[in-house]
């Protein structure tokens, strides 16, 4: 990632207003509708990258567990089955011999056979039953399997005893009218097949634990050029508009990267033209308008020569004129704010006397040359007295007049101002900043439209409701740049009861400090 290292010397302009004005599109020109891309998940990037290769891992190694698990088992049961019916046959071919001899004790017979570890006979023979366990007699063999055994066929089958895994094999004997049949228990071919159930499935764990991590792995590297593109956006949307990315060998890259810069650098050449263009059309206004201030003033001069109409538009031209004046030199203003050569000029000062002072200048002047009292309180709140502010006068003396105005204008005026000092993180700390609240009477401020009043020719949705247009629609984003350009920060709350509250935090500077900003 190639970054220049210093700001662009532009910012995007933007539009703003103060506290609201008519909406419309005179001041934007028509109205396009953005074409809008929609990133689609709830998880990032990285998440859905490690989560596909957890669950690909997961899928594959339980269908490779499931498949060994029902291999082996078949395995394992056929194998038994093939032992048990050999010992079975072999047992039912002795008893069958043994029957053949008179005298025969079917019960010693019975018990004498040969059995595999686990397996228990049962011998009907002459109409009675005959068995090696208690436990294991006629009413043990499944029915199903009694039937086709004693009607002449052999037979096995599986079943459960007492909650343990059977095999049962019949063998019928009609040379002697018999039928024997032989039990085996499966159950130490199911603890078998358990251990291998949960080998299996550890296994499966393992490796879609090893899926996830080789994902994360994967996604950190695959998407480390995100992050490069994150961070150019960022520091583009800071006002760094000469960041540039480096295109680099990644021909999957290439392209990304140079639509971006393109992107950046189209960008960066229209906010820099726009700029060029408000700063000398706003140079090439002054001439004219210097002129023609000269020239109401020399109307002004013969005043009572005029008719009562021409006095009357002499009265609406003069207030245009200064209203057009004030917006030049706030375009002025502006353009030296985007173009990075605004600069303090920094005073050591008592906060509260210079609100005190900033309120009275910004008081109207009335018709005899003289401001109008100022009718709200100034309050400055205990422990300000005696600390001291470095802040540019002038600057701060038009925060302070862009306020108090745009209260008169959209809200009723104000009703009071309040100098305080930020107390700190929970009281802890020592005072950083000082806080100017400026307070309207106004009906308040919807939230969502709060951050936009600092745009600028922002309208607002309480526009019809405004009684004055005298506002040239950049004094609050003055207001921000002024702040800002001291390092301080603004914001708006509702103010107790009803209206708006206007809050300037200023960071505070010791005497023997450097300046903020030189």
């Amino acid at each position: 990632m190639a970054q220049a290292v210093h700001r662009a010397a532009t910012e995007a302009p933007t539009n703003g207003d103060d506290a609201g004005r008519p909406s419309g599109d005179s001041a934007q020109g028509p109205i396009r509708r953005a074409r809008r891309t929609r990133l689609s998940g709830g998880l990032g990037l990285r998440a859905r990258v490690t989560a596909a290769f957890a669950i690909g891992a997961f899928a594959l190694s339980t269908m490779m567990a499931g498949i060994t698990y029902f291999a082996a088992r078949q395995t394992f049961l056929n194998e038994r089955q093939t032992a048990s019916q050999r010992q079975a046959f072999a047992n039912a071919s002795l008893i069958q011999n043994a029957l053949r001899s008179p005298g025969t004790q079917v019960d010693q017979l019975i018990s004498s056979v040969d059995t595999l570890p686990g397996s228990r006979s049962v011998l009907q023979a002459g109409g009675q039953w005959y068995a090696t366990s208690i436990s294991v007699g006629q009413s043990a063999v499944p029915a199903q399997e009694r039937a086709l055994v004693l009607a002449g066929t052999p037979a096995s089958q599986l079943f459960s005893l007492g909650g343990t895994p059977q095999l049962v094999i019949g063998v019928p004997l009609p040379a002697v009218h018999a039928t024997y049949f032989e039990v085996f228990s499966l159950d130490e071919l199911a603890g078998t097949l358990r251990a291998l159930a949960f080998a299996l499935a550890a296994a499966a764990l393992v490796t879609t634990l090893a899926g996830a991590a080789v994902g994360r792995w994967a996604s950190s590297r695959a998407l480390r050029p995100l992050s490069d593109v994150t961070e150019a956006a960022v520091a583009i949307a800071g006002g760094e508009l000469d960041t540039r990315m480096e295109v680099g060998d990644d021909v999957d890259l290439q392209e990304l990267a140079s639509a971006f810069n393109r992107m950046t650098a189209n960008l960066q050449d229209r906010i820099e033209r726009e700029a060029r263009f408000t700063s000398d059309v706003s140079h090439e206004l002054r001439s004219p308008l210097t002129t023609l201030t000269a020239t109401v003033g020399v109307l002004e001069g013969h005043r009572a020569e005029l008719g009562p109409r021409a006095q009357s538009a002499l009265d609406l031209l003069d207030g245009d004129l200064r209203r057009f004046t004030r917006m030049v030199d706030d375009l002025l203003e502006i353009s030296r704010f985007d173009a990075g050569s605004a600069e303090l000029s920094l005073d050591e000062v008592d906060p509260g006397e210079l609100v005190r002072r900033s309120v009275t200048a910004s008081a109207p002047v009335g018709g005899d040359g003289h401001r109008t009292a100022v009718t709200f309180p100034v309050e400055i709140g205990e422990g300000v007295t005696g600390l001291r502010l470095r802040v540019d006068k002038r600057r701060f003396e038009r925060v302070m007049a862009n306020l108090v105005e745009n209260a008169s204008l959209y809200a009723g005026g104000v009703s009071r101002v309040i100098v305080e000092r930020h107390p700190g993180v929970a009281g802890a700390e020592p005072p950083r900043t000082i806080r100017v609240i400026v307070e309207d009477r106004g009906p308040g401020i919807p939230e969502h439209e709060r951050q936009h009043l600092f745009e600028r020719f922002y309208r607002g949705s309480r526009a019809g409701q405004r009684a004055s247009s005298q506002g040239t629609g950049l004094g609050l984003s003055l207001v921000a740049e002024h702040v800002r350009l001291h390092g301080g920060r603004m914001w708006i709350e509702d103010a107790p009861g009803r209206g708006s509250r206007f809050v300037v935090e200023l960071p505070l500077q010791p005497v023997d400090s450097e300046p903020l900003i030189s």
